[in-house]
């Protein structure tokens, strides 16, 4: 990765999160909590692709058509996120799969 690539990165998640901004405030805490959610359990899909994006594109489509958040993606918002990530495995999954598979892991 060059030194491009991290500024490239910056501003563009910088974007991201200023279009977040302009959410009503019920959206963007609820995109704040699910978003804390993904970066704890750590989907591959948040760091190899547009997840959050989708997200946001989903959320202010929802603020476009008048739906509140929570008639956008229910009262489980957490049942929502494990929905959204589906069977992706997780950093944490494929760490764990390594070290196991590794001669001489724990799971030998």
């Amino acid at each position: 990765m060059t030194i491009h690539d991290i500024i490239e990165g910056k501003k563009q998640w910088r974007a991201h999160m200023a279009r977040v901004k302009s959410l009503p405030p019920d959206y963007q805490i609820v995109y704040r909590e699910i978003q804390k959610y993904f970066f704890k359990v750590g989907p591959v899909a948040l760091t190899e692709g547009n997840l959050l994006a989708e997200l946001l594109d989903f959320f202010e489509q929802g603020v476009a058509s008048g739906r509140g958040v929570l008639d956008v993606v229910g009262s489980d918002v957490a049942a929502f996120c494990d929905e959204l990530i589906g069977d992706e495995p997780t950093h944490a999954e494929l760490y764990q799969r390594s070290i196991t598979a590794e001669p001489g892991g724990a799971g030998k």
